[in-house]
């Protein structure tokens, strides 16, 4: 659905309880030295540290749905999992924002509850039977719910989960294809972002994948607050200058969106 004031002079306010989050993707950093990699992010202004949880499958990446249930794969990747969030919780106070794409995202509450994770999200395209148990789950080992939707999937499909008597937290509006870093930015997934921020003034919105100097503007004006950025800030010259004017994008934003 378009925002009602796409294309328009109109102007609306976000309230002030929304707030800039940003959140370097690990998944861009130099994996031999994450300790270190976490610490320079966080020295550089960083919000969140973004750990990106996905385990491959022989499945293409055309096909990233319906795989084996028994294996855990949701994308045709390999990368962090438990232990390495465990290793990396020793090293760092960080809010580890964790995006989980597995086929059976509940059988790693526990395990990253442990591990430290500050933030479980989860796809909604393979939680459709199960999330009100799943978001229970994450609470009670202490972690901050959300759920996460493909370029594919309809808007609609994530309200319940904010509209229940036990809501997720955040929303993430994936901008590529789950899977890969380095993606191109897909304009038209800021149609949710708007709908998601009309709907739900207050929420948490993520986006993700293809997030940079060039594409900041368009997703803070949309609506959305927490921004994840991989290769635009850790293969910047100055990270800490392009951690900034996402910042900055984000705060304008709420002021004039």
């Amino acid at each position: 659905m378009e925002s009602s004031v796409s294309g328009s002079s109109e102007v609306r306010k976000m309230p002030t309880a929304v707030e800039a989050k940003i959140a370097p993707s690990m998944l861009s950093s130099d994996f031999a030295n994450l300790a270190s990699e976490a610490e320079r992010m966080v020295n550089f202004g960083a919000d969140w540290l973004h750990m990106d949880i996905m385990y491959y499958t022989l499945h293409g990446p055309d096909r990233l749905i319906g795989v084996n249930l028994q294996d855990g794969h949701f994308v045709p990747n390999l990368t962090i999992g438990a232990p390495v969030i465990a290793s990396l919780r020793k090293h760092t106070k960080a809010y580890l924002d964790c995006h989980l794409m597995v086929t059976n995202p509940v059988d790693y509450v526990d395990q990253l509850g442990k591990a430290g994770a500050s933030g479980f999200t989860f796809h909604v395209e393979v939680s459709k039977d199960n999330w009100q148990e799943l978001v229970k789950e994450i609470k009670s080992k202490g972690m901050r719910p959300g759920v996460a939707l493909k370029p594919g999937t309809p808007i609609e499909d994530v309200y319940p989960l904010v509209e229940s008597e036990n809501p997720v937290e955040m929303v993430l509006v994936m901008t590529v294809e789950p899977g890969f870093g380095g993606q191109k930015f897909i304009p038209d997934m800021m149609n949710k972002v708007r709908t998601l921020r009309e709907k739900y003034p207050e929420l948490d919105i993520e986006v993700d994948g293809g997030l940079g100097p060039s594409t900041i503007d368009e997703a803070a004006t949309a609506g959305a607050n927490c921004i994840v950025a991989g290769s635009s800030v850790f293969g910047a010259p100055d990270p800490a200058h392009v951690i900034s004017l996402l910042r900055t994008s984000v705060n304008k934003a709420q002021k004039t969106v």
